[in-house]
């Protein structure tokens, strides 16, 4: 029992939640409030600043990581960090001030960072009202990206507290971040739907027999439940508790610690299926009818909580995509799929246009010319949504109604129409790039696809591979048909049994992804995990070298 007590001590510290009674020499040194002489002042603990969301590590890449914290008052954030936990020979980086006007989140920079190094990390905020008084050490680590040729592993999946499937406390919360952190990934790349503003908390929800792989049993999914999440976003209070609710599961909260992520996002970030054609006109959950303004309020929020590392340029285009290099192995391309897409339409028009972009030429241009120079064996391209799937927008509408679709293909199965020409002009241009590969999420299902241009309407492009992974902790559906138009072939895809769809995360089919790069012959093996950490598919994908 006494060895019990003490992991669950050693488990309480790590996360933030055990308060001490005196805050360490070495932090208290490094905010020049000790001399390691004389005992530290002992400050009550509902005096200090706290960690309502923990901490996050973002964006590691040769040299440097982003370190992200939130507190509940105006302070001042200070990173510690270390190449050991004995902290002997601590280096400080000190950020802004942060305040109410970003929620309390701030972040600070990390540079010059050797490779491939475990580095241990002490975050602490200082109150900005009150000399000397400063929170409990936060703790976390991670290992810095390579110069050399190492192997590389690392996941990826998205979808969290879709479709009213929040924080359950009975099956201890989020258990599927648990698993991701056990497999001790280098990174986890975030594929959208970071929060779902638009789908309501309730305390408690009795399961459909559509809803369950066991319909015989009463099944009730208890949640935890705040003021935030209980109804659709419009403010921004709303939307900012969206996130403070994720980070209330200590899962989360764990695995931010110790995972260094990439953020990108998709559509539930604001709201379902969004785009410039966005009608809310005759939704009574809405008292805010206004897409730009929902958009103004939501991405504000979405940027001040995820982990991303800001450039001067970055922050003044609050601009989503970059590239991520992790080493001569690997380059990661983290997509936007929503800032500078056309409304979503029948998704027909003949012509490349501003109706018909989906990146957008910008931003098109953009991953043609990194691409092009990677020097990296292999190129991810993180993408919020799949290439060929029918994804349509209003699912369910009247016989009658044109199909407007959300996502790039549009169902007719023939040559490029709509957003389907602005990809067939990218795939065209890269199609002498070796070794690309796609990851992504949003359909709530896992999937391999294979595009192949012997089978394709469109042929002028290389073949190559896409993988889907998620949902994380939302409601499972499929599978979505493949449009014919750039040739996918489903090589595999675990969905709901016929006559299943939102199956809740107690039935176990929640998904991620995971990547091996072996550093000797450089293969990439892509293998799907469920929720309890069981495999349901891998395949190795040899390394095409010049």
């Amino acid at each position: 029992m006494s060895q019990f007590i003490q992991s669950r001590r050693r488990f309480l510290l790590n996360s933030g939640k055990l308060a001490l009674g005196i805050a360490s020499l070495p932090t208290l040194s490094a905010c020049g409030l000790s001399d390691n002489k004389t005992p530290a002042i002992i400050i009550p603990d509902h005096v200090r600043p706290k960690f309502p969301s923990g901490i996050q590590i973002g964006d590691v890449y040769y040299g440097n990581a982003t370190i992200w914290a939130q507190t509940d008052r105006a302070a001042k954030l200070r990173v510690e960090y270390d190449f050991t936990d004995s902290f002997k020979q601590p280096k400080i980086v000190s950020g802004a001030i942060v305040t109410n006007a970003s929620d309390f989140t701030g972040r600070v920079n990390l540079t010059g960072l050797p490779e491939n190094q475990h580095v241990f990390l002490r975050v602490t905020f200082e109150d900005a009202t009150q000399n000397g008084v400063i929170s409990h050490a936060y703790t976390g680590s991670f290992r810095t990206a390579p110069s050399a040729q190492t192997s590389i592993r690392f996941v990826w999946g998205g979808d969290v507290v879709g479709q009213g499937w929040g924080i359950n406390p009975d099956i201890g919360g989020m258990k599927i971040w648990e698993t991701m952190r056990q497999r001790q990934p280098n990174f986890f790349i975030h594929s959208g739907d970071t929060i779902y503003a638009d789908s309501p908390v309730s305390p408690s929800v009795t399961l459909k027999p559509e809803q369950s792989l066991k319909p015989d049993e009463l099944r009730v999914w208890n949640n935890i439940v705040t003021e935030e999440v209980s109804k659709v976003a419009e403010s921004l209070k709303e939307f900012r508790g969206r996130y403070r609710y994720n980070f209330m599961d200590e899962n989360l909260r764990r695995f931010a610690a110790e995972v260094p992520q990439m953020w990108q996002w998709d559509d539930h970030e604001i709201t379902n299926n969004w785009s410039a054609s966005k009608d809310l006109s005759a939704n009574p959950a809405y008292t805010e009818k206004n897409i730009n303004t929902l958009l103004k309020r939501g991405k504000q929020a979405f940027l001040e909580y995820s982990p991303m590392r800001w450039t001067t340029e970055a922050q003044d285009e609050q601009r989503i995509y970059r590239k991520i290099s992790y080493g001569p192995l690997l380059d990661v391309f983290v997509l936007d799929m929503r800032s500078y897409r056309g409304a979503n339409s029948t998704n027909l028009q003949s012509s490349l246009g501003a109706d018909t972009a989906f990146m957008g030429a910008e931003q098109v241009n953009w991953l043609v010319n990194e691409l092009s120079m990677s020097k990296a064996v292999w190129k991810v391209i993180a993408a919020d949504m799949p290439i060929g799937l029918n994804v349509q927008d209003n699912f369910g509408a009247p016989d009658g109604i044109a199909k407007t679709w959300e996502a790039i293909a549009n169902g007719n199965n023939g040559a490029p129409l709509g957003r389907e020409l602005e990809i067939a002009d990218l795939l065209s241009r890269i199609k002498t790039v070796k070794n690309i590969v796609w990851l992504t999420a949003d359909v709530h299902y896992c999937a391999a696809h294979y595009y192949d241009n012997t089978h394709a309407k469109f042929t002028d492009f290389s073949p190559f591979w896409e993988f889907v992974a998620g949902p994380l902790n939302a409601g499972t559906f499929g599978p979505n048909e493949m449009d014919a138009t750039f040739g996918g072939q489903v090589v595999f895809a675990k969905t709901p049994p016929k006559g299943k769809a939102n199956l809740s995360p107690l039935d176990g089919y929640q998904f991620f992804g995971e990547v091996n790069i072996d550093p000797n012959n450089k293969s990439f093996k892509v293998e799907f995990f469920d929720l309890n950490g069981i495999s349901q598919y891998n395949i190795e994908l040899p390394a095409e070298l010049s």
